[in-house]
């Protein structure tokens, strides 16, 4: 049986934070470095503050670019009044991928207990390129990106993957 190359996917990385700058960015610096090291390509990288417009257009920018196949988003998916990713993310779904915020939560219940409440990850595909919304903290980025991002952005991932159905996300 003939093993599966591994394709490189070209990613962004959009940190949400009204407290943070690139240069204090962990989580996002985690993030690039996990999808570099695992050969992907990162397609850029911003930070916003906790603003649902500037989110938005951001990431409409990256979806609306055929050679951004993922969008990671970190920071913004608490409660709090500031918080509000996923209401900006939310909106741009063609379609809602639910099974990956109930996953985070699940698996981030083993590290964090009922805590995990608190968290309101989505993700979804919009206009042929997967959005993931995750939270702000390092901790919960190398989760979603070891226990999930990775393995879904991995063509050589049995039984199936995201990789697989990139070329079909747009079919009518």
């Amino acid at each position: 049986m003939t093993q599966k190359e591994f394709i490189p996917v070209s990613m962004a990385v959009l940190t949400v934070s009204d407290s943070r700058s690139l240069a204090q960015d962990k989580s996002g610096d985690l993030l690039q470095k996990r999808l570099v090291d695992a050969g992907h390509v990162l397609h850029d990288r911003q930070l916003v503050p906790d603003d649902i417009y500037q989110i938005r257009a951001v990431i409409s920018q990256w979806v609306a670019d055929a050679k951004c196949q993922v969008v990671i988003v970190t920071g913004g998916t608490g409660v709090t009044g500031r918080d509000g990713t996923p209401e900006a993310v939310s909106v741009l779904f063609d379609k809602t991928l639910d099974g990956v915020g109930e996953l985070f939560r699940s698996l981030s219940y083993a590290q964090i207990g009922s805590s995990t409440i608190q968290s309101r990850a989505v993700a979804g595909v919009a206009n042929g390129t997967f959005v993931f919304s995750l939270p702000g903290s390092s901790g919960a980025c190398a989760l979603a990106w070891d226990k999930i991002i990775s393995l879904q952005m991995d063509f050589r991932t049995k039984p199936c993957n995201f990789v697989e159905l990139m070329p079909r996300l747009l079919e009518k």
